[in-house]
């Protein structure tokens, strides 16, 4: 009992596990994740690329400011006011400072938004040329399964006995048929023979008649009462005579 109950876990198990494991379903499964994967990186590259262009926007603004004190220190200086010129000197070497690190980062934000866009471009390829043999094993599969239904309605088709069946019918047909052309020609025979015997009975009764004709006439033998037909050949033999 214990081990009629164990095999009955395993093969509900390995029933699950083995759709688990359908090659169709796991690729098709495989299909999903990869186009899933493609909105997280668009938002990946979209956040780099939103940096970049805040970077871009910081750089524009550090310039036009240092264009502002560039100008304002000249006209200090042209005033006479070389404190004022020195103050707004300080402000520009911080506002270059400033400006040299947002360049640095303007620059590796670049290089890593196109890295970004080289990924996803590889990414995309690979995930065509991943989706298209996916498909290509898919319709592989199933048209192996196709075959493989076709395989086994014609081994059930033999297995079944139904070419054995119309053998041995065949051949039934073919002796009863034999059969019965025996008896065919046995009765035809049958009737050929009864059809001889019969004129040689004739013959014979023919024969006899003919002699006890000859012996009456010869005197061998007294006259007897004829028959209808044995009187018709006494008159068919004496008519020469009398006509003579």
């Amino acid at each position: 009992m214990w081990q009629r109950f164990s095999r009955m876990i395993r093969s509900f198990f390995g029933f699950f596990i083995s759709v688990a494991e359908d090659p169709e379903l796991i690729l098709q499964q495989n299909i999903r994740d990869m186009n899933d994967q493609v909105p997280r990186m668009n938002e990946s590259i979209a956040m780099v690329k939103a940096n970049v262009t805040l970077l871009e926007k910081e750089e524009a603004k550090y310039k036009t400011d240092m264009a502002n004190l560039t100008a304002k220190i000249k006209a200090a200086i042209q005033a006479g006011r070389d404190d004022i010129a020195g103050s707004y000197a300080a402000q520009l070497e911080q506002l270059k400072g400033a400006f040299a690190r947002n360049q640095g980062q303007l620059q590796t934000a670049r290089v890593a938004f196109d890295k970004a866009m080289a990924v996803k471009q590889a990414f995309m390829r690979e995930k065509d040329r991943k989706t298209q043999e996916a498909l290509n094993a898919i319709a592989d599969y199933r048209r192996s399964q196709w075959q493989k239904k076709v395989a086994d309605a014609m081994e059930q088709f033999e297995v079944a006995g139904i070419s054995q069946t119309h053998d041995e019918m065949v051949r039934k047909i073919e002796e009863t048929t034999a059969v019965n052309e025996a008896r065919m020609d046995m009765a035809m025979s049958n009737v050929d023979q009864q059809k001889v015997k019969i004129d040689d009975d004739a013959e014979k009764l023919q024969a006899s008649e003919l002699v006890k004709q000859f012996k009456i006439e010869m005197g061998l033998a007294p006259a007897q009462a004829a028959t209808p037909a044995a009187a018709e050949k006494t008159i068919a033999a004496k008519e020469p005579q009398r006509t003579a």
